[in-house]
């Protein structure tokens, strides 16, 4: 028997455009309540490198299924992985290489890591990876974290990119090392 792989490139135009619309209808009546109801709050933050400089931004929304984070970074280290977390001070002094952003956000009695069954904090997500022209452009939903009230609440938190990869399991910060960007959340 052979088994073939269906890549989106191989299969047919209309069978993709259906299935979009399909999920933009199924989306639809979500924005249309979205709409009527209170905007989502947002914010938008700027980062810090170590060296005390502005190295891009980041824009906060807060969804009905968590908080959304838009990511759009320069200059930093080319073509690797960093870790990236919420910490729980939203205080980002270069000069102490943002130990002042204090430790990982953790609204609950977790530890560290996305491969431990009792992880991860809240202030856990993903690794993010730098491209070759020093740019990190990322979109990271955290369905534990919130903006603006209730549950996990990130506001007077910070954003800490870090000069290494997480291993999603050292405690208490995955290993990831130095700080090398950081943003205050008001």
């Amino acid at each position: 028997m052979t088994h073939s792989t269906l890549s989106p490139s191989s299969l047919p135009r209309t069978l993709c455009s259906a299935a979009a619309a399909t999920l933009c209808l199924g989306l639809a009546p979500a924005a249309m309540a979205q709409d009527s109801d209170t905007a989502a709050p947002t914010q938008e933050v700027t980062f810090l490198s170590a060296e005390g400089e502005e190295t891009g931004t980041a824009t906060l929304t807060g969804t009905p299924h968590g908080l959304m984070i838009e990511l759009n970074l320069q200059n930093l280290p080319p073509e690797s992985w960093h870790g990236f977390h919420i910490h729980e001070e939203g205080t980002c002094d270069p000069e102490d290489g943002f130990k002042s952003a204090g430790g990982h956000y953790n609204a609950g009695d977790t530890k560290h890591g996305f491969l431990l069954e009792d992880g991860p904090h809240t202030g856990d997500m993903p690794n993010q990876y730098v491209a070759a022209d020093g740019t990190l452009k990322a979109q990271v939903l955290n369905t534990f974290a919130s903006l603006g009230g209730g549950d996990g609440d990130v506001s007077g938190r910070a954003l800490v990119l870090h000069g290494g990869f997480d291993d999603y399991e050292s405690q208490s910060s995955g290993d990831a090392g130095e700080r090398i960007a950081c943003a205050e959340i008001e």
